[in-house]
């Protein structure tokens, strides 16, 4: 069985975001990046899943700028056997990254795609949704808990209300959240040896996908600052303000 595992690299989520001063998006300059966080747990979810002998490869996949070469080498320390990078100097909205990844799943015809239900930068969590849909496979999002059978799996997803669990048959689109598992800490030997794993660099004009923007962003700025809070004397009071300064009731 292969897997498939996207990982994108994004702001560290230990770095608070800050848009540039003109607005015209998020400061990137000398800012620390690593993988997105929930793209981790991907990752180490399909090396447990080869660890557990239900997959025989793994190949890691990032889409962006050369950079992005060093966070699908911290995949490859984690397990991963192999890696693609898709290299683009357009910014890569969520369809775009869903038909290269199409592109790829068809010619490398993983039995399992797994990515991060969303990546920390811009939150859209539309990317497992648009490949499932582009490649007729069935998903199960938000996923829990996996497991993974010879030409199915049972994949437990968390919902508002609890947890649900679904059944899928293979190939299949998995998106993976937080509590899925704690990703491994990465060895000194293990990246060494990620450096000898072989990488593959490709164009989104070498895959066939028009990569050209849909959106486009008109500004960034920050949440406005929260207000003080100030203390009530009684219950009446209280209503009085609810009332009649923030008038919420």
């Amino acid at each position: 069985m292969k897997i498939m595992v996207a990982v994108k690299r994004a702001i560290d989520y230990n770095v608070r975001a800050r848009p540039k001063a003109d607005g015209s998006g998020v400061e990137l300059a000398n800012v620390k990046m690593s993988m997105n966080p929930f793209d981790e747990i991907a990752v180490e979810e399909a090396v447990r899943l080869q660890e557990a002998g239900k997959a025989d490869e793994i190949i890691a996949v990032s889409m962006g700028t050369a950079a992005c070469q060093e966070t699908l080498r911290t995949a490859l320390a984690m397990g991963a056997d192999r890696a693609i990078l898709v290299e683009s100097g357009v910014e890569l909205q969520p369809l775009a990254v869903a038909k290269l990844f199409k592109a790829l799943v068809e010619r490398e015809q993983p039995d399992l795609v797994l990515l991060g239900k969303q990546a920390i930068d811009d939150d859209s969590n539309q990317t497992g949704q648009m490949l499932a849909a582009l490649l007729g496979w069935g998903q199960g999002t938000f996923a829990c808990k996996i497991d993974l059978g010879a030409d199915d799996l049972t994949v437990t997803r968390e919902v508002d209300g609890g947890n649900q669990t679904v059944a899928l048959k293979l190939p299949a689109v998995v998106t993976v959240d937080l509590r899925l598992n704690e990703p491994r800490y990465v060895k000194l030997p293990n990246i060494m040896k990620a450096k000898k794993k072989p990488l593959d660099s490709f164009k989104p004009e070498d895959l066939g996908v028009d990569v050209t923007p849909r959106l486009k962003l008109l500004k960034a700025s920050e949440p406005p600052g929260r207000q003080a809070g100030v203390k009530v004397a009684d219950v009446a009071e209280l209503l009085d303000k609810l009332r009649n300064e923030a008038k919420v009731i």
